[in-house]
């Protein structure tokens, strides 16, 4: 390695003539420059491979995005149908957004905020049961009737921590 340094400081104490301005100039100051050309290294060739394998893994991202944007497009197209299909076939009448109900399951079998997905405001919230023939659930789903009914309910937000911790939010 001490060999190479010292040629390199050897560049230093040999002085040339430029023979464009007839300057006088170090051998290490120089900048070469070639016209044309020049023969091609190895480390062109990785280079300009590495440079058309970068260019292809953008357009395989573009086509990845692509891609994955028309399933998700195509997945909410399906929706709709998938919901309707799954609840029970006089839920399944009716004119609701399906992105507008939200399964509670017990009491209540469905819950639906309508105008929730078109970003309008709410128009109500209707409870979806179907009918039964238990007279505990029965009873159990007149008594939240009667509870709305009454207006026998309030609102609290609940916050939950990173650890789990629970916080009720002061009215």
């Amino acid at each position: 390695m001490s060999q190479l340094v010292e040629t390199f400081q050897a560049f230093r104490r040999v002085l040339c003539v430029c023979p464009h301005c007839s300057a006088i100039l170090r051998l290490s100051d120089l900048q070469l420059r070639y016209q044309g050309v020049g023969p091609k290294t190895w480390l062109d060739t990785h280079e300009r491979k590495v440079s058309l394998l970068e260019r292809k893994e953008e357009l395989f991202d573009e086509k990845e995005r692509r891609l994955r944007d028309e399933a998700a497009e195509r997945g909410r197209r399906k929706v709709p149908a998938l919901v309707r299909k799954s609840m029970h076939t006089q839920f399944a009448r009716l004119k609701y957004n399906p992105y507008d109900i939200k399964a509670l399951l017990h009491p209540v079998d469905f819950v639906v905020f309508d105008g929730l997905e078109s970003k309008d405001k709410l128009r109500e919230i209707v409870f979806l049961s179907k009918a039964v023939d238990y007279d505990w659930l029965n009873s159990l789903r007149s008594s939240v009737k009667e509870a709305v009914e009454q207006k026998n309910y309030n609102w609290q937000v609940a916050r939950v921590s990173v650890d789990g911790k629970i916080e009720i939010a002061e009215k």
